[in-house]
C-alpha cells in the first residue's frame, strides 16, 4: 500500500542522512558555533514549501535562529496605455531584489544563512548565497545532489546552489523529488525533500546545542508555550536571548 511504501522511501532518506550526511553536518555546525562564539547571528532563510517557520521559536529549539524574509513595495502607477511597455526580466529584478536585501538589512559579517533548493538551479538561493559570500556571510546549503546532477542551472552565473555554499547538505530527495510509484499515474508522487529538510536541519541544529552545551555555554532554547507556565517560560527565554544574544 502506498503508506507503507512512502515510509519505506522516508526510511531510505534517514539511512542516507545517518551514512552520509554526518561529516557534512559536522562541518556545518563548527561553522556555526564558531559564528556564535564570536556575536555573529544565524539566519534562515525561506526554505520552500513552509519548511522555514519549522525551525523558528520552537519547543526544544534554539532561540538564535532567525528569519531572513523580506517583501519590496514600491508605487509608480502608468497610465493604461503604457502598461504594455517594454521591460526587463522579470528574474534580474528578482536578483537586483536580493542583493538589496542583503545590503538593507541586519546581516554583518560573520554571520551564518541557512539557504536551500532541493534541484539546486534555483537563482533565488544562488544569488542569496553570492551575495551574503560578498558581505562575509557563511552558508550553509540544503540541496540534493543526485538532482541537481540532472538540470542545468538558472543563474546567470551557471553556478548551482551546491557550486557556491560553503556547506553542502545533501537531502538525498531523487530526482524530480517525488519517490512514489502509484499504479494509474504516469509520474512518481509524494516528495520526500520536506521531511529531509526537517530532519536534515534538526539534526544540525541539535549537533549545535549539544557542543555549545559541553563547552559550558549552553544556548537560550524555548519550552512549550503549552506546558503548565510555559507562556512565562517563553518569555523569560525571549528575554535571555535579547539580553545575551545566544
Amino acid at each position: 500500500m502506498v503508506p507503507q511504501l512512502y515510509l519505506n522511501k522516508v526510511r531510505g532518506i534517514l539511512d542516507h542522512l545517518e551514512q552520509t550526511q554526518l561529516p557534512a553536518l559536522e562541518q556545518a555546525a563548527e561553522l556555526i558555533v564558531q559564528a556564535l562564539t564570536h556575536q555573529g547571528l544565524i539566519y534562515c532563510s525561506e526554505l520552500g514549501h513552509g519548511i522555514q517557520g519549522d525551525f523558528l521559536g520552537r519547543a526544544g529549539g534554539l532561540a538564535v535562529i532567525q528569519p531572513f524574509n523580506y517583501t519590496v513595495n514600491v508605487t509608480s502607477p502608468v497610465p493604461r496605455c503604457y502598461q504594455n511597455r517594454p521591460r526587463s526580466d522579470t528574474w534580474e529584478q528578482d536578483l537586483e531584489t536580493v542583493r538589496f536585501a542583503v545590503q538593507s538589512g541586519n546581516l554583518r559579517s560573520g554571520d551564518i544563512m541557512l539557504v536551500s533548493s532541493v534541484s539546486g538551479r534555483n537563482r533565488g538561493p544562488v544569488e542569496l548565497t553570492l551575495a551574503c559570500q560578498a558581505k562575509g556571510i557563511r552558508v550553509i546549503g540544503f540541496t540534493s545532489l543526485a538532482y541537481t546532477q540532472t538540470v542545468a542551472a538558472l543563474h546567470p552565473s551557471g553556478k548551482r546552489l551546491c557550486e557556491v555554499v560553503d556547506v553542502v547538505i545533501d537531502l538525498g530527495a531523487p530526482v524530480g523529488d517525488a519517490a512514489v510509484d502509484v499504479p494509474g499515474y504516469d509520474i512518481k508522487l509524494m516528495p520526500v525533500s520536506g521531511v529531509a529538510m526537517d530532519v536534515a536541519g534538526w539534526m544540525l541544529l541539535g549537533r549545535v546545542m549539544e557542543i555549545m552545551a559541553s563547552r559550558g555555554q549552553p544556548l537560550t532554547v524555548f519550552s512549550s508555550v503549552n506546558r503548565e507556565g510555559g507562556e512565562e517560560r517563553y518569555r523569560q527565554s525571549k528575554e535571555q536571548y535579547e539580553t545575551r544574544g545566544t
